[in-house]
């Protein structure tokens, strides 16, 4: 067996649902302590991170990811016990296999490989890890990025291990990530009797036409880089379950997936414009998850298109589709930042898998880069 296959075995055993690290950052920082790095946990509110360095000089290449996984969903629906690493057929099944244990197995092999064959490497090499990003992401890689920026520690490039790859490993490198803004609006009205709808005010009614206007808009064609800006509803709450009761008030959940075409500030007024302009009664509360960020070509991307290859003999290609990664809170510091990681197919899914071989591509893969960037 592999040192990357029983690595990621180790991490998948420990149910670390987030944000419980279950002990992953130890069993990481372990290994990576009797490679020279200097360890420092940094622990806020409920959640635990670790940021690892070995040097003193810059350039910084970092490795970030998450120890924290999913809920594993009905555990009846699984083939096999979702914290129990099963191989099966040339696949790792378990939760986190995918997103994203494997990737942090892997990162470390190849960091335990170049760093025997590179012992005094130029710039120094750092690993960012977070029990906080499949949850609230309040706690996690934001606060570890606050504290490096109060302290002028500065990361130039940086990997992030998020499942990336479609068809085949290493096909697709996200080089950026859309936007994400989330709204809360509440729409008021007038409780009363259904039968008598002259006594009430409906909500619901007053909200569809906005709401259609909203559905049906047009906000950008995106650009090179980036699809077009999204809007999509996520929940509806309204009533009290009664049939014969005309609701009080109607919330909607939204969500923006927004390019760089808009800022969080410019959807906001246009959002407030057409509620405005349908003469509704409302509150509206707004959270941004991220800004949208990119990486244009340079070092780290085609360190990393020419890592794909020369491990799988196949070219990769540029996105910016898919969710949010800690990828933004990391960019926004100047940093180069990219993801490349494993096939994504079964992230978040029950029974899901990894590739054995995959995983042992990715560290090569992750090994190239470091070749390329910091081999003295």
């Amino acid at each position: 067996m592999s040192d990357t296959l029983q690595l990621a075995r180790d991490l998948i055993a420990r149910p670390s649902v987030t944000p419980d690290d279950q002990g992953c950052q130890a069993l990481l920082g372990a290994r990576l302590e009797k490679l020279g790095f200097r360890l420092e946990p940094l622990r806020f509110g409920d959640v635990d991170n670790l940021w690892a360095r070995r040097g003193d000089s810059g350039p910084v290449l970092a490795f970030a990811g998450h120890t924290d996984v999913v809920p594993p969903g009905p555990l009846e629906q699984w083939n096999t016990p979702p914290f129990e690493p099963t191989e099966i057929d040339g696949y790792l099944y378990g939760r986190g296999a995918a997103d994203m244990k494997g990737s942090l197995a892997a990162m470390l092999t190849a960091s335990e490989r170049f760093l025997a064959a590179h012992p005094d490497h130029r710039g120094s090499l750092a690993f960012l890890i977070t029990s906080d990003e499949e949850g609230i992401a309040t706690d996690g890689t934001v606060k570890v990025i606050e504290t490096l920026e109060a302290r002028g520690e500065k990361i130039d490039w940086c990997v992030v291990g998020e499942p990336t790859s479609t068809e085949r490993v290493g096909d697709v490198i996200k080089n950026g990530r859309r936007g994400s803004l989330n709204g809360v609006l509440t729409v008021k009205g007038v409780q009363g009797h259904v039968a008598y709808p002259q006594l009430a005010r409906n909500p619901i009614h007053e909200l569809a036409p906005a709401l259609a206007e909203l559905c049906a808009q047009e906000w950008d064609r995106g650009n090179e880089f980036f699809p077009p800006t999204s809007f999509q509803v996520s929940n509806i709450h309204g009533g009290t379950g009664a049939e014969n009761v005309v609701p009080g008030e109607v919330e909607v959940v939204f969500n923006f997936r927004f390019s760089t075409e808009f800022t969080a500030d410019e959807l906001k007024a246009r959002v407030t414009a057409i509620l405005d302009g349908h003469g509704l009664d409302y509150d509206l509360r707004w959270r941004l998850s991220g800004h949208p960020f990119l990486t244009a070509e340079g070092q780290l991307i085609e360190a990393a298109r020419e890592a794909v290859r020369a491990v799988t003999g196949h070219e990769s290609a540029l996105s910016t589709s898919g969710g949010t990664s800690d990828g933004r809170f990391i960019a926004p510091t100047g940093a180069q930042v990219l993801e490349l990681g494993p096939v994504n197919a079964t992230i978040h899914k029950v029974n899901e898998c990894v590739r054995i071989d995959d995983l042992e591509q990715i560290s090569r893969m992750y090994e190239h880069i470091m070749q390329a960037l910091l081999s003295a």
